[in-house]
């Protein structure tokens, strides 16, 4: 499963048109906006870049030779390698290239984004340039059929590994132990490894962290599990907190249950042109009612070719949810009186009239 050859053309049009006015082409050098724009997914060690002309024309540098079947209307390639050492120059080598198809293109004024390779442009001074950034972010938020297939299998490798996770937590288990055999469900979900390492939090009885040396879970505490694979550029987001003896207290119960139903707040009033602000500020006087105490940190974030993006449920961003954008809502307590604290996090695609939890994964504390 891969990025669909059509909406990679759909994508580098709207792209087009949003620089329209101030660029005769846009050169892309960023992996991942390379990838999104012409579904060519670089080896991690390996630059890439895309020239898309004003004109609709588009230009693929690929290391050591040109892929074939790319949403491009040529293919070159660099030599990434010599001898079978991996230059370290790999961005300078592109720029040379990409300074040649720019002029025979015509093109006076470009759009970079920031990226190694666009970084050997601006130094070579030779184009005017305007950044293109922000307008990939926010093309970027509106997810096409072919990004959220690739989001749903992402998915599916977190509902495998929080499985997982059920059947081996239990006072005494070794945090590393957790995580390996979490990352090999992972892996045999995707059937491919990873095309980033696993990220986010596997640490017990604190609020957060990654797995930590010789130390093993214990009775009453919550394992936190917040879950980050990627599948072919885009990644899943998504967390369940367990008992680690299956036998909460009555507190993290009390704990617990205000959380879902802050899940529940956020699926009632979450759809395009709800502003993120309204949606933390809900939840936050939710868990200040229930808890006493409000959110410890954002509410959620978008999710895609970035593991945070667009929108932000967060007070420093003044975002209105879209359409077809995909975020997540996590809302959380922590305490030392819980023993580390309560996560839930799903992720949501929003509809024309709400929102549709895309994780299919029991919320359930015991």
């Amino acid at each position: 499963m891969m990025l669909d050859n059509a909406s990679c053309r759909l994508r580098q049009k709207r792209l087009l048109q949003a620089v329209s006015t101030s660029a005769d082409a846009v050169v892309i050098g960023a992996p991942s906006n390379v990838y999104y724009l012409t579904g060519h997914l670089a080896d991690w060690r390996k630059e890439s870049a895309v020239v898309l002309f004003g004109d609709g024309r588009s230009v693929l540098m690929a290391a050591n030779r040109a892929p074939e079947g790319m949403a491009v209307d040529d293919t070159r390639s660099y030599e990434a390698n010599w001898n079978g050492t991996l230059r370290q120059e790999q961005a300078m080598a592109v720029a040379a290239q990409l300074v040649e198809i720019i002029h025979d293109g015509g093109a006076k004024r470009i759009a970079i984004d920031a990226s190694a390779v666009s970084s050997q442009l601006l130094m070579a001074n030779l184009f005017k340039t305007t950044p293109v950034d922000q307008a990939l972010y926010k093309l970027r938020r509106v997810k096409d059929a072919d990004e959220l297939a690739i989001m749903q299998t992402a998915i599916s490798a977190t509902e495998a590994m929080h499985a997982k996770a059920r059947e081996i937590i239990h006072p005494g288990v070794s945090e590393l132990d957790v995580f390996n055999e979490l990352s090999a469900a992972a892996v045999r979900t995707l059937g491919e490894p990873m095309s980033e390492l696993l990220g986010n939090d596997f640490a017990c009885g604190v609020a957060g962290g990654s797995p930590r040396k010789d130390r093993v879970a214990q009775a009453g505490e919550i394992y936190i599990l917040d879950l980050g694979p990627q599948y072919r550029g885009y990644y899943a987001d998504n967390c369940r907190a367990t008992a680690v003896d299956r036998k909460p207290t009555d507190v993290q119960m009390k704990a617990w249950q205000a959380i879902v139903d802050a899940l529940s707040l956020v699926e009632k009033l979450a759809k395009p042109g709800v502003k993120c602000h309204d949606l933390f500020n809900a939840v936050d006087e939710h868990l200040k009612q229930r808890l006493g105490t409000g959110m410890p940190h954002h509410l959620g974030h978008g999710v895609g070719l970035s593991p945070h993006e667009y929108p932000h449920l967060n007070l420093k961003w003044d975002d209105t949810l879209l359409e077809g954008e995909v975020f997540t809502a996590e809302p959380a307590v922590y305490s030392k009186e819980l023993r580390g604290g309560i996560r839930l996090e799903n992720q949501y695609l929003v509809t024309k009239t709400g929102v549709k939890n895309l994780v299919n994964v029991p919320l359930e504390l015991a």
